[in-house]
């Protein structure tokens, strides 16, 4: 089976009529140490970030890339100055008297260099109208520890967009195309962040069994989906504390994705209850036994406007005339104007090769627990080396291709 999950972070900043400045969210976990460091705080933010989607698009398909959002943002930090720099590194959880700046960015650095190690497509990019020059403490510092690629593009919008887009598709596979049409407001400044993930199920998904199945949106909305089928030892929970149930499957590599499935009505309610202690109490929890278990093939994308978000989340300075970004650019007052995060995930049955359809023998028929993905569900997927969280889903409508 093959989970395939892309995301792209923009961060739209221009000077002159526009007045605007680059900001960029992401920041997750990375290797020893430095990931346990990173982790609370990452984790934290991605689920607060997650909820406040979820409560603004009721009824709606969500899909987020929290490490890309707090990884951006943690990078737009090194060209930040004073309370707008405080605003940003505060508003992603971390302390700078408990934690250094400079250890936050080396922190990223590891976890930017261990993604990359996995199955994920995942890099950042500034695109400069040549009117522009950059300060070089800056892409010094951010080619360090994100990896920061610097392009200029042309002075006539038309030209630059066709420009962003080329080298953007090529850096996804393809995967994100037609980011900027020559319709959009140009920019002097562009901050692009991109992750792609592309994951073989270690015990894939049986072709042969998808089927055409009930999925009941809610009490009145009921819509056929193609639902695939395994059967074998997989990990489960009937949660005592929360009205859900869920499992944990495996990819190839050292990626891991819980599948939760609420009781009828309840999403929200088991959202809104995400947190770190949950997910390790879940961990804790997880009992391993014969499952029968129907999930639905999906495949959505969707693209937010985060900025009202993150200024409830305590980012409100950065879009304000008072950011200070003058650690980018002398060139011009800058002040982020736009962030957009795009995403997508496609779930199917792909695995690295053919099996065989699952056999069930009568006697081990009685111990088996049936699980069916028929009705909204959360899907988390983490590197569970450094319990990055890749991806958060809310899927209310697998047949909806779109989200908010």
């Amino acid at each position: 089976m093959l989970l395939s999950l892309w995301a792209c972070l923009l961060w739209l900043s221009t000077s002159g009529l526009w007045t605007a400045q680059a900001t960029d969210p992401n920041a997750d976990m990375s290797m020893g140490s430095h990931h346990r460091n990173l982790a609370p705080n990452n984790v934290d933010f991605a689920f607060d970030l997650y909820k406040h989607l979820v409560a603004s698009a009721p009824g709606k398909n969500i899909f987020i890339s929290p490490v890309s959002i707090s990884m951006s943002l943690a990078m737009l930090s090194l060209g930040a100055r004073g309370s707008t720099r405080a605003q940003l590194l505060q508003g992603l959880g971390f302390n700078l008297t408990e934690m250094p700046e400079a250890q936050i960015h080396h922190n990223f650095q590891h976890l930017h260099h261990l993604l990359k190690e996995l199955d994920t497509t995942m890099g950042n990019a500034l695109f400069l109208n040549h009117s522009l020059e950059l300060l070089e403490s800056f892409s010094a510092d951010a080619k360090l520890y994100y990896e920061l690629d610097t392009l200029a593009i042309d002075q006539d919008w038309a030209t630059a967009s066709k420009q962003i887009n080329e080298y953007i598709k090529n850096k996804t596979q393809e995967k994100i195309v037609d980011l900027f049409s020559e319709l959009d407001s140009p920019a002097m400044l562009i901050l692009v962040n991109y992750i792609f993930f592309k994951g073989t199920w270690a015990h894939p998904f049986h072709l042969e069994s998808t089927r055409e199945q009930d999925f009941y949106v809610d009490e009145s909305t009921l819509v056929k989906v193609p639902t695939m089928f395994q059967s074998g030892k997989i990990r489960y929970l009937n949660d005592s504390v929360l009205p859900c149930q869920l499992v944990q499957l495996d990819y190839r590599g050292n990626e891991t994705v819980f599948f939760i499935l609420p009781e009828k009505g309840k999403i929200d309610t088991v959202i809104n209850a995400l947190s770190r202690d949950t997910i390790q109490r879940w961990s804790d929890s997880l009992t391993s036994g014969q499952v029968n278990l129907y999930i639905p093939k999906v495949s959505i994308t969707g693209a937010y406007d985060l900025e009202a978000l993150l200024k409830v989340m305590g980012f409100g300075e950065v879009f304000s005339n008072q950011a200070n970004f003058s650690g980018i650019t002398q060139e011009a007052q800058l002040k982020l104007s736009k962030v957009v995060h795009k995403a997508g995930l496609q779930l199917d049955e792909k695995g690295v090769k053919a099996t065989a359809p699952p056999v069930v023998s009568r006697n081990t028929t009685s111990e088996l627990r049936t699980l069916r993905f028929n009705q909204p569900f959360i899907v988390m997927v983490f590197d569970n080396f450094t319990w990055s969280s890749l991806f958060l889903v809310k899927v209310v409508n697998p047949k909806s291709h779109s989200t908010v």
